[in-house]
């Protein structure tokens, strides 16, 4: 009998678009954030709102996930992409919080770069994920997830170039510890952005 109280059939791509939306947003100001070399409280308040907005996508899609019936693919694929589309969110704003705690003002050229690293490949993930809604696209979403996957290997090879460079030519050791986390986690952010690749790779080949 509960099932006829459960919705047999609900839309959870709306939810996934609308999620990774809130990715691409937090992406877009983080390059805008390190561009600019601001970390004021307006910055962080912002890009906290932008996370808010995104935690609530994804408990809307494990609230639907829990009273649904009938889904697009299995539920745990539902959870594990929904979570990892909100880990993006987050590690985007620890990079940016982390950047105010520290201090860390001015622009610095190799979280420019990394910062539009990380744009492009969340916009693959968004490429990846919203192509997802019919089978058709599946060559857009596999071009996507390769993309994805190009990113990340870039970002591994920035990650040791810059890390070498700044053990090399800084004097000040607390520097090179701020700077060190910042660096890692924004080559996270494109761990994660695989992540989710693979979590779509997964889902298109069940469902082929």
């Amino acid at each position: 009998m509960l099932f006829n109280f459960m919705p047999k059939e609900f839309n959870f791509f709306d939810l996934f678009d609308k999620q990774v939306d809130f990715a691409v947003d937090a992406a877009s100001y983080l390059k805008e954030v390190v561009s600019n070399g601001s970390a004021d409280g307006e910055v962080l308040r912002k890009i906290q709102d932008i996370e808010h907005y995104a935690d609530d996508a994804a408990h809307s899609v494990i609230d639907r996930l829990n009273k649904t019936f009938i889904t697009p693919f299995d539920r745990e694929d539902i959870h594990a992409l929904t979570k990892e589309i909100d880990d993006i969110v987050d590690m985007i704003n620890t990079i940016i919080s982390r950047k105010k705690v520290y201090k860390l003002e001015g622009v610095d050229k190799d979280l420019v770069k990394f910062a539009t690293v990380i744009e492009e490949s969340v916009r693959a993930v968004s490429r990846a994920v919203k192509g997802m809604r019919a089978m058709k696209h599946s060559k857009t979403v596999f071009d996507a997830c390769v993309e994805i996957n190009r990113l990340e290997n870039v970002g591994d090879e920035m990650r040791d170039e810059v890390l070498g460079r700044l053990f090399e030519t800084s004097k000040d050791p607390i520097a090179v510890i701020k700077w060190k986390e910042i660096y890692q986690d924004a080559e996270t952010v494109l761990d994660i952005c695989e992540d989710v690749a693979h979590v779509v790779e997964s889902i298109l080949v069940k469902q082929a």
